[in-house]
């Protein structure tokens, strides 16, 4: 997907096919963006009724004035003893969170889920994190949240300890293709039924058998590479892969 922000000429396109009665997806695909892009594009800026493409791009403008005059530098991160360049560190941070808003998160979740990826601990509290993006403890619970619900982190307190840490370990992106097949499984389901009902003699219903049997393609091409990975993560503890497999 390409990268930057959406330009004015970008939200005049997005006005113009609002009112052609284009959707978020079909949107998204002419502009090579993601459709949740494209979404909170929209909603924030008047919803599909209300959307005027001047008017968003000087709210947005405003919205990163406001952002630019609020943030302070945030304290800069451990170095654990690695000799890591601390400004190195921090562009570097800068640029993932970029780069996991461009996929389509939430830019406190990107935020949040790319401070806790460059800590060699990979687990933060609460406080660790207000503390780091000199945001509000209210916008890290909606954050941690999303990211709970995705499978992308888990919550832990270790004996004696009263407050939470969010951990993130090399098994995250496993957490989050499994929550992702779960959805997908959904959706299977759920084309396999639109197949039935409108009939797979028809472009509709045979529209959504070849949606179902992509799909399950993807679930298998996914499948595959978790097992990969749990054999190879078993190899390098020294454990039997097919008995991690299993």
């Amino acid at each position: 997907m390409p990268g930057g922000r959406l330009t004015g000429q970008d939200r005049e396109r997005i006005a113009a096919w609002l009112a052609e009665g284009l959707g978020y997806a079909e949107i998204g695909r002419r502009l090579e963006r993601p459709a949740s892009t494209i979404m909170r594009e929209v909603t924030r800026n008047g919803g599909p009724d209300g959307y005027g493409a001047d008017r968003a791009h000087e709210a947005t403008q405003q919205r990163a004035r406001r952002r630019r005059q609020a943030q302070r530098p945030a304290p800069a991160a451990p170095d654990s003893g690695h000799g890591r360049d601390p400004r190195a560190v921090a562009d570097f941070t800068r640029s993932f969170t970029g780069l996991l808003e461009r996929q389509g998160l939430p830019p406190m979740v990107a935020r949040v889920l790319a401070c806790l990826y460059v800590t060699d601990s990979g687990s933060l509290t609460a406080a660790d994190l207000v503390q780091r993006l000199r945001v509000s403890p209210a916008s890290i619970s909606h954050a941690v949240t999303f990211l709970e619900q995705q499978g992308m982190l888990v919550r832990e307190r270790a004996p004696g300890e009263r407050r939470e840490r969010y951990v993130i370990d090399d098994d995250m992106w496993l957490r989050s293709i499994q929550a992702a097949m779960e959805m997908n499984e959904v959706l299977i389901a759920a084309s396999r039924q639109g197949g039935e009902i409108l009939g797979a003699a028809t472009p509709a219903g045979a529209r959504f058998e070849a949606a179902a049997d992509f799909l399950h393609l993807v679930s298998e091409a996914h499948l595959y590479a978790m097992d990969q990975w749990r054999a190879r993560t078993a190899r390098a503890a020294g454990e039997d892969p097919a008995v991690t497999s299993g």
